[in-house]
This record gives C-alpha cells, structure tokens and sequence, in this order.
C-alpha cells in the first residue's frame, strides 16, 4: 500500500492551533467548554471566562491537564470595565491573542406582551453587548499583529425567530449582523469574523427538559437527534484553524438539517 502520511501531515497542520492564544468566553461549561478542551487539544493556550470563579478554574485545570497553559476570569463580559480589565491583563501576560469567541449568553424568555423592559435589556446586554466589548478590546491587538479569528456564537433562531423568544432572537440576530460589519472591517488586516448558529443542543437547559418535549425537538430536526457540544465545537476550531483563512463574514449552522 502506498504511504499516505506525507499527504495526511499537512491537512492534520492546517487544523493544529499549536502557538496560538484564545479567550473563549461563557467557557465553565456546556458548548464553551467543549471549545475550550477542543482548542486546547489542538494546541491553543485558553483563557477560560465565565461569571463563575469556580467554574472557570475547574475548566483550567483540564486545559493544563491537557498540556497547554490556562488563565482563568471572572468576569462580565457584558461589563465594557470588566472587558478591557481582563483583555488587558491577558494581554501583558501573554503578549498576543489570536483567538476570540465570543460564546457568552444568557436567556430571560417570556412572550412580548408580558416582557419587562429589564428581561429585553439583560438579554441584548448578556449576548449583544458582550459581543461589541470583546470584539473592540481585542481588535486593535489583531490588527496590529495582523492576524486574528473572531468567532461570534449566534443561534439559528437568530435566523428563524422563535416564539417567547424575542429578546434572545434579537440579541442573536443582531450577532450576525455584527459579524458581517466587523468582517468588512478587519478583512484588510488579515482578521476574520465568522459566526456559528448553533440548533438544538444537549445543555444544562435541554437535560431539564422532560420526554416528551426532547421528542419535539428531535422531531423537527432531520438527523433526528440534538447535538452534541462537541458539535459545535469543531466547527469552531475550523473556523479557527489555518484551513478557513479565505473564510469570513460566514454564518455556520450546526442543527443536524433543522433550518434548511
């Protein structure tokens, strides 16, 4: 049989973010974790955010487990002080940061006419506004540097709409957008910025769903099951990797067929 490694090697490099620095935020659990391992199995050094202490330093701890280096925030993301605090800090400590996904995220549902103007607020601040603060304290290091992935973590109902959902759809749609501007406007300076939507995924919030709502769910998605975070993490690590460096201002769906 003919030897195929010389062939395998270079695709395997293309993937490796060996040398790299990412701050991942939302990271203490559920589809941030998973980036979080993701990433450090291929080579990334994390820094882990959450709103937990713990949470964050469990996380770590798995990363330098793993062999790579972790630092570990508290932190708000949502709070623009909280924000240029920690990509300051990152930044002296590390010198560069390569990878931002901006995962963090947070759901108040209601139907409109019940909705209290701070359950639209806290929403658009968690998941929008969190965003718009990450993405400004990074850009002017990537730009700089001249090399960066911005990874936003939108949802496919920000594409769909869901009822009782209107301030997360906003908020999630509005991350799109987002994307597509601060594309337009790193490009130049070899950053880009792409989105995931993310469909069903096995969370903490789908795990407290009984029997029969985890049936309607896998009734509406053709592969007929929910995803797993890992589902979502690997598309992260592609649109982190050298292999999406002609990639940007995309919106990838990972929903097993839900929206197609």
């Amino acid at each position: 049989m003919p030897d195929t490694t010389a062939q395998i090697a270079p695709t395997l490099q293309q993937f490796s973010l060996l040398g790299k620095t990412a701050l991942i935020t939302g990271s203490a659990r559920g589809i941030g974790r998973a980036m979080a391992l993701a990433f450090a199995r291929a080579g990334a050094d994390v820094v882990v955010n959450s709103r937990s202490e713990a949470g964050s330093q469990r996380v770590a701890e798995e990363i330098r487990a793993l062999g790579r280096r972790a630092l570990a925030y508290e932190a708000d993301v949502s709070d623009a002080a909280a924000v240029d605090g920690m990509i300051g800090e990152v930044l002296k400590e590390w010198q560069t940061l390569d990878i931002l996904v901006n995962n963090a995220g947070i759901t108040r549902d209601g139907l409109l006419l019940r909705m209290k103007d701070e359950q639209w607020h806290e929403v658009l601040r968690g998941n929008l506004n969190s965003a718009f603060h990450c993405t400004r304290a990074v850009s002017r290091a990537m730009m700089k540097q001249r090399h960066g992935r911005i990874i936003n973590v939108s949802s496919v109902v920000g594409i769909m709409g869901n009822a009782g959902q209107a301030n997360y759809a906003a908020s999630k749609a509005g991350l799109i957008g987002f994307t597509k501007a601060m594309a337009k406007e790193l490009a130049s300076r070899g950053v880009t910025v792409n989105a995931i939507a993310p469909g069903f995924i096995k969370t903490d919030m789908t795990d407290a769903l009984g029997p029969e709502a985890k049936d309607t769910l896998t009734g509406q998605i053709p592969m007929a099951r929910l995803g797993e975070p890992e589902d979502v993490a690997d598309a992260a690590l592609f649109l982190a990797s050298d292999a999406a460096r002609y990639i940007t201002g995309q919106v990838i769906v990972v929903d097993g067929g839900m929206t197609m």
